[in-house]
């Protein structure tokens, strides 16, 4: 379990079939093998550890649901370490089980920041509300606004979660994860029973 609090920003050193690996060094350091870490706001599972460097199994299916297949050597990916007992909640629930990929349609700078409307996949629609939470690449955001008609959403963003996140890279066509509020699909389950 996860909150949406990027702990840190790795790079990646390995993105061969089935393989991710990311360089940080805190980080690295900080996981045994068999350990969880979500990366983009996916829950991966630590196969290998060496120097600054972890890596991790990546199967087809979540190749298919995500992100993670189009990363290269090079690219920049938020990592978060797993809510640990006593933690701070500082986000929201997040499982690390990306719902759906999706484009961001529009970048704009603000007052503090900037906001971004990203696409808003048809399966996600009727778990994503004005003021709730989402994660996008991991990252727990609120959303500002909601276009039903134009199937997207806004976030802003502080110049804090630019500065910490991968976000600050994010522009027209970036492809983002997304996962739905896992509290808001519960409820919206038990309304359609």
């Amino acid at each position: 379990m996860f909150t949406g609090i990027v702990s840190a920003i790795g790079d990646v050193v390995d993105a061969g079939a089935g393989r991710l690996g990311i360089e940080h060094a805190a980080t690295a350091k900080r996981l045994n093998i068999g350990a969880s870490v979500a990366v983009n706001g996916c829950c991966l599972t630590v196969v290998e550890r060496v120097d600054a460097a972890f890596f991790m199994d990546v199967v087809p299916e979540t190749l298919r649901r995500t992100d993670l297949g189009s990363l290269m050597v090079g690219s920049r990916v938020n990592i978060e370490l797993p809510l640990g007992a006593g933690d701070l909640l500082d986000g929201h629930l997040v499982q690390g089980h990306i719902d759906a990929t999706a484009t961001v349609r529009r970048v704009a700078q603000a007052t503090a920041g900037r906001e971004v409307t990203i696409e808003l996949p048809e399966e996600l629609r009727d778990f994503v509300v004005e003021k709730g939470s989402i994660a996008v690449d991991g990252v727990s955001l609120t959303v500002a606004s909601l276009d039903d008609e134009a199937a997207t959403f806004t976030v802003a963003l502080i110049p804090h979660t630019l500065a910490s996140t991968i976000a600050e890279d994010y522009e027209k066509g970036s492809v983002v994860n997304l996962e739905a509020d896992i509290v808001g699909r519960y409820v919206a389950r038990n309304l359609r029973r």
